[in-house]
């Protein structure tokens, strides 16, 4: 059996000062330094302790700093991997989420993996797909470990379709939505080869209060 931990980066500077995040490098704040030392509790007690585990994390400071106190806690290197970044907002990136918005064309249902619209570098769902599926392919690969995938609300989306191994021809109205610090856990059944959604964003590890939106 192998398990597969989906972390959302916790709480960031980008989502308090209400700023575009995609690639803008925004660091933790102090809730979400709080909050990592919580999800990296969770995790120790939920990790099966007679299995190896490996840390993989988006590049971006929010991501890599969360990753770091996981790893601090369970004890296991951490590996940055580019390709789980957040989907690319282009020119929008670091400027106020009302400037995105009033700009922001949605994706028509007849072209939804490769519409760009108006932002000028902005990401298609088919290219964060693409990105965000290889890294993952190449982990369900490694059979000898679970793992931790530290990464983002939009990005998670494509985590999970890659490991139901839905293609990305067929990923064009996937979502699976998730809030800063939830754990989603994908579990591989040895016997049926059944690959299940166990829990979906999961924050009861949290303090109870409502998450911000990433």
């Amino acid at each position: 059996m192998q398990d597969i931990y989906v972390v959302s980066h916790p709480h960031a500077e980008h989502t308090q000062r209400k700023l575009v995040g995609g690639w803008h490098d925004s660091h933790l704040t102090e809730r979400g330094r709080g909050d990592a030392h919580l999800i990296a509790e969770e995790l120790k007690r939920r990790r099966n302790p007679g299995r190896p585990i490996r840390i993989t994390t988006s590049d971006l400071a929010r991501c890599a700093e969360t990753a770091e106190i996981l790893a601090t806690a369970l004890c296991v290197p951490v590996t940055a991997d580019l390709r789980l970044r957040e989907i690319s907002f282009g020119e929008a990136e670091g400027r106020p989420n009302d400037w995105l918005a009033e700009r922001q064309v949605p994706a028509p249902d007849n072209n939804r993996l490769d519409h760009r619209g108006p932002i000028r570098g902005a990401e298609t769902r088919r290219e964060i797909a693409t990105r965000v599926g290889a890294c993952i392919s190449e982990l369900m690969a490694d059979t000898a470990h679970d793992h931790v995938v530290v990464t983002h609300g939009y990005a998670l989306t494509f985590v999970v379709t890659t490991w139901m191994q839905i293609p990305v021809s067929s990923a064009g109205f996937a979502s699976f939505a998730t809030t800063p610090g939830a754990i989603t856990h994908l579990r591989l059944d040895d016997y049926w080869r059944n690959r299940t959604l166990v829990g979906l964003a999961d924050t009861s590890h949290l303090n109870a209060e409502e998450m911000p939106s990433l």
